[in-house]
């Protein structure tokens, strides 16, 4: 695993300022500790920090063809290089290591810019092509490596791996950008395209971005994307067989590495079957990692323990205290951008377990996605039967009305928390699903904005992130378009940013077998009713991995990587959100109505409401503000006011 970042002249021929380049390049060296390496031609500069794992002695970056005309430097791993190797050197190409990185080079210059559909891994990339004076980046087929980009004023293409290599350049303007505020608040991360800066794009997963030299404008076009048009596999035990076959292949394929390799286990049924897996391929006991809470009711590490056991491995847990909430100001420099999910803390602390004995680790990644395991999935296709049964005309009025009327009770057993159904069932299937997913809903965000930013938003409105995907889902059922959504979105851009971030500031590489694109594929074309039936998720992972982890781990009910931020925002953190409301820092940005903030504070504190979701978002947007003035925050409480 590794940084890149990169400098590109797209006019002409402008000299490189070494130095900024250096500066950038370095921003990265959490990513990459094991080396730095440079190339600096006429209008061009690539920068790279490397993390080795294959070919540790050899593959140094950039990495260049025979003649060295073609550079590249490359974040992930490509796994099927080996067979690529064989098929290139047959066609005369002469490989110098015995890198995976090397295969980009001499692929690029055997198929061109379709070289990326060859590679079977995870991966963001810049090649450059003296020859042609062509620079070319890709980002792999499902986003688990990021990649960055601004033009900046004077034909001047700057790119890397994290947010912060583009911010050390100096000319990049700071200019936050609206509707990716909109979007934070909404999903509490910023999908792709956009990022918080309004000059600063993301590219998306499965894409590759092409600029010639005197050329306008690049080429930004998908290679790849998933389809869920026709099911293929609709019998039971087939799919059970085919999925066990193809796990192991893909787990396989992950093993390869020159250096210690491990995997997280949570206990839970994708980490679980990952595990399994790689006790049957390794002849060692395999490292597994997981982090135990002190309060039981965030914890599950006697599930992860009882996996260890079954399968002998070198197991290492740690308790962290339940009221874990130290990093919450490292997250700023860590994820560069507003980022939402508190289980981004956990995740770090367990990533950081994980360093200590290994440099890279195998994740459950992708399960939900793939294999409709999340509980919305089931609630989604109930609100849509009821939706497709009654008229608009007739269900709009009524169930607005309802959600309107019916009070809204977070303190009530979950059968009488209807308001949220209610709205749903009123809307269509596109903004339901927004709902579901969303954080803030819209009514608490155009309470929280202020009318000068509400203007600014000229009636845009989050869901179209939703809208435009669903437009290419190519399917009418409606779990098939929501893992669709998903895939498009969460997966992308909050998951596995969560997850990149968090192990690259510990200098940990994560690989993650059920995100192999073919896997992905081949579970694309599965029945709807082989992933969720009833209100079970996961069904044919679940079944397939039956004989190799105990019943009551598959069908206990799932528990995610949770905080406990209701509690903190009414004791340790509660100093802190009441300066966040009375403080300039939200207030200068005249996005917010800060009365309605304070109120949110006030009303949480009481401990009648529960606006933690939306008191996290705006201390989180809060600290990447300071970050980025450099502005410190006040002191957190040592001890909780609560008992």
């Amino acid at each position: 695993m590794c940084g890149l970042t990169g400098i590109f002249d797209t006019r002409g021929r402008q000299e490189i300022d070494r130095v900024t380049l250096q500066r950038m390049t370095d921003t990265l060296a959490h990513r990459g500790p094991d080396g730095r390496g440079e190339h600096v031609g006429p209008g061009i500069g690539l920068g790279h920090r490397r993390l080795a794992i294959i070919d540790v002695g050899g593959g140094h970056q950039p990495l260049y063809n025979e003649d060295g005309q073609v550079a590249v430097v490359f974040n992930g791993e490509i796994y099927n290089f080996q067979e690529l190797v064989t098929e290139l050197e047959s066609a005369g190409h002469v490989f110098r290591t015995h890198s995976d990185t090397e295969v980009i080079v001499h692929a690029w210059e055997q198929w061109g810019p379709a070289s990326v559909k060859r590679f079977r891994g995870m991966f963001a990339f810049a090649l450059w092509d003296e020859r042609s004076e062509t620079l070319f980046i890709a980002r792999d087929h499902l986003g688990k490596k990021p990649l960055y980009y601004s033009l900046l004023n004077g034909g001047t293409l700057i790119f890397g791996s994290e947010l912060k290599s583009l911010t050390a350049h100096p000319s990049l303007p700071r200019d936050l950008d609206v509707l990716a505020i909109e979007d934070y608040f909404a999903y509490g991360y910023i999908p792709e395209p956009r990022s918080i800066y309004r000059t600063v794009r993301k590219l998306p997963p499965a894409h590759s971005l092409l600029w010639r030299r005197g050329d306008e404008q690049p080429t930004i076009e998908a290679y790849w994307d998933l389809s869920f048009h026709e099911p293929r596999v609709t019998d039971l035990e087939e799919a059970k067989s085919e999925l066990i076959t193809r796990l192991t292949d893909a787990t396989r394929m992950r093993l390869v590495s020159e250096v210690p390799l491990g995997a997280f286990l949570s206990g839970g049924v994708d980490s679980s079957a990952i595990v399994a897996m790689m006790a049957g391929l390794s002849d060692e006991p395999v490292k597994t990692f997981s982090i135990s809470f002190g309060d039981r009711e965030y914890d599950e590490s006697a599930y992860a323990r009882r996996m260890a056991e079954r399968y002998h491995t070198d197991h290492h847990a740690r308790e962290v205290n339940p009221d874990d909430f130290e990093l919450l100001d490292r997250l700023a420099s860590i994820y560069d951008e507003p980022f939402g999910d508190s289980s981004a803390m956990p995740t770090y602390r367990v990533c950081a377990l994980a360093r200590e004995k290994v440099t890279v680790a195998l994740s459950g990644d992708g399960g939900d996605e793939l294999f409709a395991g999340y509980r919305r999935y089931a609630l989604h296709r109930q609100t849509e039967r009821v939706r497709r049964m009654i008229q608009s005309s007739v269900r709009q009025p009524l169930f607005g009305f309802l959600g309107r009327v019916y009070p809204k009770a977070d303190w009530a057993p979950r059968c009488f928390r209807a308001k949220t159904t209610f709205q749903e069932l009123a809307l269509d299937t596109c903004d339901g699903y927004f709902q579901a997913v969303s954080v803030l809903n819209d009514g608490l965000r155009a309470r929280l904005f202020s009318p000068a930013f509400r203007r600014d938003l000229q009636g845009y409105n989050a869901v179209e992130v939703l809208r435009g995907h669903m437009q290419r889902a190519q399917t009418d059922d409606i779990v098939l378009q929501s893992q669709y959504l998903d895939l498009k979105t969460w997966l992308p851009g909050g998951i596995l940013v969560k997850v990149d971030r968090a192990s690259m500031a510990n200098s940990l590489e994560t690989r993650a077998p059920l995100l192999d694109y073919q896997l992905a594929e081949w579970a694309a074309g599965l029945a709807p009713d082989l992933k969720l039936k009833g209100g079970e998720g996961k069904l044919v992972l679940k079944r397939a991995v039956e004989p190799y982890v105990d019943h009551d781990l598959l069908y206990r009910p799932k528990r995610g990587f949770s905080m406990p931020l209701a509690r903190w925002f009414r004791g340790p953190l509660l100093p802190r959100l009441q300066a966040m409301a009375e403080g300039p820092v939200l207030a200068d940005t005249a996005i917010f109505d800060m009365t309605i903030v304070r109120e949110l504070v006030e009303q949480h504190a009481s401990g009648r409401w529960d606006h933690s979701a939306a008191l996290w978002l705006l201390l989180m947007f809060e600290a990447f503000l300071r970050h980025a003035t450099n502005t410190p925050a006040a002191p957190i409480a040592q001890e909780s006011a609560l008992s």
